[in-house]
């Protein structure tokens, strides 16, 4: 029996020894010792953050116009939010999807109630959203025109996620390599191409996927009458049209969700990034007439609905749907917009709401994102474009010192 002990005891203190000597590394040390090199970082340690305010390990402050590309909708650590949350994780954290959740029923009737849609179906990333849509769309296709009509158009310059399916939907050559095969099933039509888009379609295509703005494709703004009528022939023909609002949904665009904008009514949206408030989400919102398609055992998550997440989300959705904020929001983008063009080394500005992609006269716009971030401005990047997703309770101040960075940046790159 002392023998026993004694070996359960060995493992433990070879743990403890390793234990220290990672201790004695430093969050990057450990970082790029240990973790996969998926992402290429900026040199820099976040450790807290407040609003759109966020500190680093030696507490250098940064303001954040990118809210960790478009997930920190309320910035960092809303008081209501973290109450919400850690209320929530103190009563029952995790339940399986077998059993009813008061938290994303909740979350559900909300949504159904404030966009006129039927159902929704939770899931944790946009990718994972999307990959809903995209089942429910061959699905409702099968069931109604068999499996011959499975095709799915998306638009060049598009980003669905990086899963192999939502990787094959992204209509951007460079993601298409290494992960062959890729799945199969996905046209390309050119964005705001009407003539495009007519000749991509066809007898097998099943559904429509495709984002108002092109967020990773460069903050490319669909045109209203492209959108208006890709709808209308997508309605005649039964195509299901699809709308990826991960980015650009939950009030970013000064409405609830993007499509609003466009006087239309999708099929299906996606919903992801900001409705969480900083904690993983996904969810995919269906129409009437889809509401049925997907039964027991045909999708599903095993961390979709989290009760915590779900609770986070409602606090999110209560404070953001609220009219009074969202018009605050745009008031925001105003303000925001007017002082972005004034900036020397600033050739355009395009936006909608607090979606802004800004072109530079001259230089690369990763480094001077980097050269951004070492002055204090988190600030990220979208093709050849800088790119800013600020927290939507930023401050005026906030904006100001921001532009104020942004514009020293660029007369130092000068």
């Amino acid at each position: 029996m002392k023998s026993v002990t004694m070996c359960m005891f060995i493992p433990m203190t070879t743990e403890k020894s390793d234990t220290k000597g990672m201790d004695n590394l430093n969050t990057k040390e450990k970082d790029l010792k240990y973790i996969m090199h998926t992402y290429g970082r900026y040199d820099v340690a976040l450790k807290s953050g407040k609003g759109a305010a966020a500190y680093d390990e030696d507490g250098k402050k940064y303001i954040d116009v990118s809210s960790g590309i478009g997930v920190n909708s309320l910035g960092y650590c809303d008081e209501g939010w973290v109450n919400a949350v850690s209320k929530q994780a103190g009563t029952i954290q995790h339940m399986s999807n077998y059993f009813y959740c008061d938290q994303s029923a909740e979350l559900a009737e909300k949504l159904c109630t404030l966009t006129g849609f039927a159902k929704v179906c939770f899931g944790n990333s946009g990718a994972e959203a999307n990959e809903c849509a995209i089942k429910i769309a061959r699905k409702y296709s099968f069931d109604k025109y068999g499996r011959e009509r499975n095709r799915i158009v998306t638009l060049k310059n598009s980003f669905h996620g990086r899963t192999v399916t939502t990787l094959a939907a992204t209509g951007q050559d460079v993601f298409h390599n290494y992960f062959f095969p890729f799945t199969e099933g996905f046209d390309y039509a050119q964005a705001n191409d009407m003539e495009s888009f007519k000749n991509t379609v066809s007898d097998k295509t099943c559904a429509v996927l495709f984002e108002v703005i092109q967020g990773e494709g460069g903050v490319n703004i669909l045109d209203k009458d492209f959108v208006q009528s890709l709808v209308s022939l997508c309605k005649e023909k039964d195509i299901l049209v699809i709308i990826d609002e991960v980015q650009t949904g939950i009030g970013r665009t000064g409405k609830l969700f993007a499509y609003e904008n466009y006087g239309i009514m999708p099929d299906l949206i996606t919903v992801a990034k900001g409705l969480g408030g900083g904690l993983p989400i996904g969810i995919c919102m269906c129409s009437d007439k889809l509401k049925d398609v997907m039964s027991p055992s045909t999708h599903g998550t095993t961390f979709g609905a989290n009760p915590v997440v779900c609770a986070g989300a409602n606090y999110v959705i209560d404070k953001i749907a609220n009219p009074d904020f969202l018009s605050e929001v745009e008031k925001k983008v105003a303000y925001l917009e007017a002082k972005l063009i004034k900036p020397y080394g600033v050739k355009s500005v395009c936006r909608m709401g607090l979606m802004i992609g800004i072109e530079l006269e001259n230089g690369d716009a990763h480094d001077m994102a980097i050269k951004c971030v070492e002055n204090g401005l988190l600030i990220i990047t979208a093709k050849e474009k800088l790119r800013m997703l600020p927290p939507l309770v930023i401050t005026y101040d906030e904006i100001d010192e921001a532009v104020k960075i942004l514009e020293k940046t660029l007369k130092e790159s000068i």
